[in-house]
């Protein structure tokens, strides 16, 4: 795609970068990762250990072999368990709604929120969370909210070892915590896709990691 080309939704990511990026600053709680390249924040004991214990509960009820969009990803790409939690839910709506209200991003844009459980040797190798214009699944995509612009996500318990987020062009690798919430911004502040967020859930070399992650679209997710 040449350069002048405005990417899909490049004015919605763009707006919606700014009001994040505002409320995040003015939030002593929240982290700023040291990083030129991309725009990434953490929260600690954002969840408490009650909570994580009863979502792990709660991911190991809907957990299945992870999907791709891609069915061009090769083999082993992404060995996990997921599964998406029931969005009327309760304890659901509330924690959904805490993640909404640290960014400032209206509840209707949010994804259902997904967990994800990785046992010993299960990883997600390097990838980006935002959608490729150019492949069969963007128009579908489009339809159901636009580009992603913002990813929560949250660490769910301590691993043994290995299990680490790894953002590969940043240079930072963040081992679980539990209750600690990760939330970056998919675009440049332009709105244009920043390749720079790729990122990698490295194998698990003992234990099992338990993480929730919640995407944001541009616009009304249905």
């Amino acid at each position: 795609m040449p350069a002048s080309t405005p990417h899909p939704d490049q004015s919605a990511l763009r707006r919606m970068g700014e009001q994040v990026r505002a409320r995040l600053a003015s939030d002593t709680g929240v982290y700023r990762v040291p990083s030129d390249k991309a725009e990434l924040f953490a929260v600690g004991d954002f969840f408490s250990p009650a909570e994580c214990a009863r979502l792990v509960s709660m991911i190991d009820e809907v957990a299945r072999p992870s999907q791709l969009h891609d069915v061009a990803y090769v083999a082993k790409f992404r060995t996990s368990y997921s599964g998406n939690f029931d969005p009327w839910d309760p304890f659901v709506m509330s924690i959904s709604r805490r993640i909404d209200d640290l960014l400032g991003i209206a509840a209707e844009c949010g994804e259902t929120i997904q967990g994800q459980r990785y046992l010993p040797g299960q990883e997600f190798k390097p990838h980006c969370d935002w959608f490729y214009p150019d492949q069969p699944y963007w128009p579908a995509e489009q339809k159901r909210g636009g580009q992603r612009s913002w990813t929560a996500m949250a660490f769910l318990n301590a691993v043994e070892e290995g299990g680490h987020t790894h953002f590969v062009q940043i240079g930072a690798s963040i081992e679980p915590k539990p209750g600690v919430l990760l939330a970056w911004n998919n675009a440049r502040p332009d709105g244009s896709p920043n390749e720079d967020t790729i990122h990698a859930g490295t194998p698990v070399l003992s234990g099992v990691k338990y993480v929730l992650t919640k995407w944001y679209r541009t616009r009304l997710f249905r």
